[in-house]
């Protein structure tokens, strides 16, 4: 794992090495730059496969043609090695990296479908001679690595992190307006758009190519239904065990490193069944990490469970108890590290600093509620838009007239299925933080001249991938593509490598979600009347039908029939009332506001009044201090 960054035209080294020192947090182990008159690549390098000399980058062909810099790890890459040796290729070093170099120098740019992994890449070739360069970016099927970059005269900026971008000193520090709309309206920015007027993040699952030609963006994978031919019609026993096996191969993968390898262990099925399979992959103890904190009202923690798990699973546990003494002594590091501004995080901050005393990797259950309907609210989602794939007209029509009436929209075609603007409206309301209409009235007036208050069903129109499956399948997609990828992922990225940690995420692996949408959705969740019931078991609430029937196997009964799925959540209210009452208040002061020009006084004043008064949840004025502070520490600095 690693940071990355680059120049593709007007190359200028001095500004890449300042790009790479902003992010040599995410690499500690070694440095490495490659400059000729039309490219400078550098990295910062966290060994994890072959820890030698052998994996330093930039990494060349043989004949010094092409060079590559990696940020990620390719699962699959021992296989892949086999059969480009069966074809003639011979390697000289023990790391990944040289396995994807030469997968591109045989399938050039379709070698990206040949990868499993996590990644993010930018491959700089001039076999083609003089003037016919081309520089390739890439990025993993998920969005679990960044890769950020800029257009810049004929050429391109890029880099790993944002404050890598902005220490090139080509950036230009302002603001977009409609991403900072977009971050009040739904708690994250969302994909390509960043913060920064002028930067984008490249969109999973995807690879830009730049040459004389220009810029050509072109999506190499995509999610789809029934890629496993035959499993929707199976037995659901022998979905169970077929389901087994997959995740099985998939945790034995993310387990492959040359480094310590540990797990964080929430005390949820997903993570207690990861931390199960390490354990008997591993045929001993593994290291894993729970955060736990003080008590505080509205706080959520599971750490308690997470340590029987562990003594369960005889893993040697950490459980890390957070103060506010603790969280003061880390907030401006946490800010500083967030890469963008984002309503959550705290708790990969501290759970990935306690990882890192232990272990270089560290796995994460993270994906499972998305892919296998392990939210509650999907059955939401089921019940008041249709039943499965099937669509109540009646039912959709009363709870969308007010979206579809209002834009005039018909909610429903002839043929029954959901308008697409009134379904991603609908989705919106699941998972926002102020909405569109209150996002836009806390723009500074200059702002709210400048940008259109955009609905949901606009911010979510390109996470609105799968619109042909079923409402479930259909939201799951939503979900990965919108609050998983720029949000979680994000958070969890920043965040660890702020600790020069890497987190790896089996559930969210292509041959684990070709597996999630060839099932039915029966198999997956099966809705009761207390899904929706916050203290109802996993066995009551029916989420995650067949994980929970693969943890089984490794899991007592009373874990799932005497527990309730609760979730995670720091005492951020608290906080914010008290060790932090000081810093709230003047990041969100009418003065400081005035000052910033982002927001409205008045509006942020109001914000803040019906937070005290109990009338409104942390996240706002979290959202708006956060956000300042990220203005002050990373955007000002």
């Amino acid at each position: 794992m690693c940071g990355i960054a680059g120049i593709y035209g007007n190359p200028d080294s001095d500004a890449v090495r300042a790009m790479i020192e902003a992010m040599r947090h995410r690499g500690p182990d070694d440095r490495g730059l490659y400059a000729d008159d039309t490219a400078v690549l550098s990295q910062a390098r966290l060994a994890i496969i072959d820890t030698s000399a052998g994996g330093h980058q930039p990494m060349a062909t043989d004949n010094g043609l092409v060079q590559i810099v990696y940020n990620g790890e390719i699962y699959n890459f021992e296989s892949k090695r086999q059969l480009l040796e069966l074809k003639g290729y011979t390697f000289n070093t023990a790391s990944d990296t040289e396995v994807v170099l030469k997968l591109y120098e045989e399938y050039g740019e379709e070698f990206f479908s040949h990868l499993r992994g996590i990644f993010a890449l930018a491959i700089y070739d001039k076999r083609g001679g003089p003037g016919r360069e081309k520089l390739l970016l890439g990025r993993d099927q998920f969005g679990i690595k960044p890769l950020l970059y800029s257009k810049v005269g004929e050429g391109i900026v890029f880099a790993s992190e944002l404050k890598g971008l902005l220490a090139s000193g080509k950036i230009s520090r302002r603001i977009d307006p409609q991403a900072l709309q977009q971050l009040l309206s739904l708690g994250s920015i969302y994909q390509p758009k960043t913060l920064v007027e002028g930067v984008l993040a490249l969109p999973s699952a995807h690879y830009l190519r730049v040459d004389q030609n220009g810029f050509h963006l072109k999506r190499y994978w995509s999610y789809g239904l029934d890629r496993i031919s035959g499993l929707r019609q199976l037995p659901y026993q022998e979905q169970v065990a077929a389901f087994a096996d997959a995740l099985k191969e998939s945790v034995k993968l993310q387990m492959i490193a040359d480094v310590p390898v540990g797990a964080f262990l929430s005390g949820g099925v997903d993570s207690s069944l990861i931390v199960a399979l390490m354990a008997r992959e591993a045929g001993g103890h593994i290291k894993t990490y729970s955060v736990g904190f003080e008590e505080g009202a509205g706080a959520i923690d599971e750490s308690h469970e997470a340590a029987d798990i562990a003594r369960l699973l005889e893993t040697d546990h950490t459980r890390v108890v957070v103060t506010a003494d603790d969280m003061l002594a880390n907030f401006s590091r946490f800010v500083g590290g967030l890469d963008q501004p984002s309503v959550d995080g705290l708790n990969s901050y501290f759970v990935s600093q306690a990882a890192a005393t232990g272990v270089t990797v560290s796995l994460s259950g993270t994906g499972g509620d998305e892919l296998f309907l392990g939210y509650p609210w999907f059955a939401g989602v089921k019940n008041n838009l249709g039943n499965g794939g099937d669509i109540q007209r009646s039912r959709v029509e009363r709870l969308l007239s007010r979206f579809s009436i209002a834009n005039g929209r018909n909610p429903g075609s002839a043929t029954g299925v959901v308008d697409p603007y009134a379904f991603r409206e609908a989705f919106g309301r699941q998972y926002h933080c102020f909405g569109p209409s209150v996002g836009h009235s806390l723009l500074s007036r200059q702002l709210q001249r400048h940008v259109k208050q955009r609905s949901f069903a606009e911010d979510l129109e390109a996470c609105d991938e799968l619109s042909e499956a079923g409402l479930l399948d259909r939201s799951s997609v939503m979900c990965l593509n919108g609050y998983t990828r720029n949000q979680l992922l994000r958070d969890i990225d920043a965040c660890s490598m702020t600790h020069s940690l890497e987190v790896r995420v089996p559930f969210l692996d292509t041959a684990i979600a070709d597996f999630a949408f060839s099932l039915p959705v029966e198999s997956k969740i099966n809705i009761t009347d207390r899904t929706l019931d916050p203290s109802a078991s996993y066995s009551e609430s029916g989420v995650k039908k067949i994980v929970c029937d693969v943890a089984r196997r490794y899991l007592p009964n009373d874990f799932f029939d005497a527990r309730a799925k609760r979730g995670f959540a720091l005492p951020y209210a608290d906080w914010m009332r008290g060790p932090l009452a000081e810093i709230l208040e003047d990041t969100i002061s009418a003065t400081s506001v005035e000052k910033a020009g982002l927001f409205d006084p008045a509006a942020v004043a109001r914000v803040n009044a019906e937070f005290h008064a109990g009338q409104r949840p942390w996240s706002h004025p979290w959202l708006l201090m956060i956000t300042e502070l990220w203005r002050r520490q990373v955007l000002a600095a």
